[in-house]
């Protein structure tokens, strides 16, 4: 039996998961969240599409989200929404899952979002990381006039993985360079998405 997944492409998060990433956008697009959600024909699918969608604002709102934190949402036909990613503050975990259980369609809420350890050292290495990727004089830089820039920065005992939705893969390949050029990072992996490609996915069961 097949169940489907949407994928939505959004601010900084992934029916197989809601990304709630920034997507690249023009000045003229970047006064308000921008939102791809085809809603499938099946009464089921249509009902998990709007609530991933709901899912989607919710999360999309969190006040301190940043470009250090990853969140992603995966919704099933049944109501329940399973909550993952990266974030470096516990009270976004717990702000990100009040939000979703108060949504009515949301049947059941699993948080399996992880609280990056506390480290100085990886502080660090964020800013470190983030000034090569978005300086002034870098053809990224224009990423990070976005209230949350849509290449996302996650750090884990000086392990980087760049996380988001990119212009290009010229972009994307910037991007990795960039962060591999930071010293003390001790590896960085390079899972940027490139903006406009299909993200629907079909999960087994």
């Amino acid at each position: 039996m097949r169940t489907r997944s949407l994928v939505l492409k959004t601010l900084g998060l992934a029916t197989g998961a809601i990304l709630l990433t920034s997507t690249p956008q023009t000045s003229a697009q970047q006064s308000k969240p921008q939102s791809k959600l085809n809603l499938p024909a099946n009464r089921t699918d249509r009902r998990t599409a709007v609530l991933a969608e709901e899912v989607r604002h919710q999360l999309v709102m969190l006040p301190y989200y940043s470009v250090f934190d990853w969140l992603q949402a995966q919704v099933k036909p049944d109501g329940t929404v399973v909550l993952m990613g990266d974030v470096t503050r516990p009270s976004l975990k717990d702000d990100a899952e009040r939000r979703v259980k108060s949504l009515e369609s949301a049947t059941h809420v699993v948080d399996n979002i992880e609280v990056l350890p506390l480290s100085p050292m990886d502080d660090q290495d964020r800013l470190a990381v983030y000034r090569s990727i978005f300086s002034y004089n870098s053809p990224l830089f224009r990423y990070s006039t976005q209230s949350v820039p849509p290449i996302h920065i996650i750090v884990k005992n000086g392990n980087v993985t760049l996380k988001g939705t990119v212009a290009s893969r010229s972009d994307s390949d910037l991007a990795n360079i960039k962060a591999n050029q930071v010293s003390g990072v001790f590896s960085v992996k390079n899972e940027l998405q490139i903006e406009g490609r299909t993200d629907e996915k079909v999960s087994r069961k």
